[in-house]
This record gives structure tokens, C-alpha cells and sequence, in this order.
């Protein structure tokens, strides 16, 4: 499985998703805390739930979230597996994947799909004022020096351990619909059910 830059397209695609031996996509979304992924994964969501393109949404925080933690066990690529698995049984063939360090996994991730999907991942960045803006609008109390300081140390991360090919999207001083629009046209989605001659 190669990450691509962008979109690569096999065979023929349409807005129900292909047919059952259709190639499948994935859209991934990473990025710190405060950057925005779930806001614009659920915009990516209705902009292509308005185009009629089949597709998925799934929140990679919600496949391991528990105390003590179990990544150990790798429990969300497990999780991951058995959803795709039930989604691509009902002709599912694009997914958006949201999760903080999924562009740093693409391997891992597409491993637990089992399909060979083409991938087109994106890194959201935000400098340290808007995502610590975004942060205090949804946390109260002690957590919110907590997420501050984890958001700040993990765009650094990002930064040096994402690889260039991976799309850097800003998203300070943007509109969640003018990012998703954008993120859109880089997988590539619209355009195959356009030659694909979908009404």
C-alpha cells in the first residue's frame, strides 16, 4: 500500500461506492488537539452526505478509549477491523478516519482494513493561540493546562515525524465548510462520481 499524493483512482466508482469488488479509500485526519478534526470530519461528513457519496465517518479516539489504556493490545486496530469489515459487507468503500496521530500509522491502519485502500492523508495544523483558544472553549477547570500542554508537545511531534508527503492543511482563520471543501477535493471523491457519469 502506497500513500498517495492527493487521489489515485482504480476502476470505475460511483456515488453508491463501487460494486463489491471495488477498491476502497480512506480519508485520514490527524492533527493536535484543538486543530479541529472532529468539527471538520462531521462538515466532511455533511458536504458528502449532500453530494449523495456513500462513505463512512469513524472516530479513531472512540476504538480504544478506556482506563487503564489498552494500546498494548493494539484494541483500535482490532475495533477498526471489525467495523470496516461490517460496513464493507453493506458496500461501504470510503471511510474518513479521524484520530490525532493517524497520519503517523497509515501502515497500521490500512493493515487493519484489509483491502488495500487508497489513501489520502492529511495533517490539520493550528499555531499555539487558536488551538489553545479552540482548547478553552471546550475545557473547563484543571484539564484544560492538561490539554494545553499535551496539544502544544504533540504538534511538535507531528511536525517532525509526519512525513512530507502526508497534506498540511492550516485551518487558523479558515471556515470549518472552506477546509472540508478543500480536504474533499484532494481525496478525489467528487470528481471519480463525475466520470463516472453518476447523476
Amino acid at each position: 500500500m502506497a500513500l498517495t499524493e492527493g487521489h489515485a483512482v482504480t476502476g470505475r466508482t460511483d456515488r453508491e461506492g463501487g460494486g463489491p469488488g471495488a477498491r476502497s479509500s480512506v480519508l485520514l485526519l490527524g492533527g493536535r488537539s484543538g486543530v479541529g478534526k472532529t468539527s471538520v470530519g462531521h462538515e466532511i461528513h455533511e458536504q458528502l452526505s449532500q453530494l449523495r457519496i456513500r462513505h463512512c465517518l469513524i472516530e479513531g479516539d472512540n476504538l480504544d478509549l478506556a482506563y487503564p489504556p489498552p494500546w498494548e493490545h493494539g484494541l483500535a486496530e482490532r475495533n477498526l477491523a471489525a467495523m470496516w469489515a461490517n460496513y464493507r459487507e453493506l458496500g461501504y468503500r470510503r471511510m474518513i478516519y479521524s484520530n490525532t496521530v493517524s497520519v503517523r500509522f497509515v501502515d497500521a491502519l490500512t493493515a487493519a482494513m484489509g483491502d488495500d485502500p487508497l489513501v489520502t492523508a492529511v495533517l490539520l495544523t493550528a499555531d499555539d493561540a487558536t488551538a489553545r483558544r479552540r482548547l478553552a472553549e471546550r475545557e473547563k477547570g484543571t484539564a484544560l493546562e492538561r490539554h494545553i500542554e499535551r496539544s502544544d508537545l504533540m504538534a511538535r511531534e507531528l511536525e517532525r515525524t509526519v512525513s512530507g508527503r502526508v497534506h498540511r492543511v492550516p485551518t487558523d482563520g479558515r471556515t470549518i465548510a472552506d477546509i472540508a471543501t478543500g480536504i474533499i477535493d484532494l481525496t478525489g471523491w467528487a470528481t471519480e462520481d463525475r466520470e463516472a457519469g453518476a447523476p
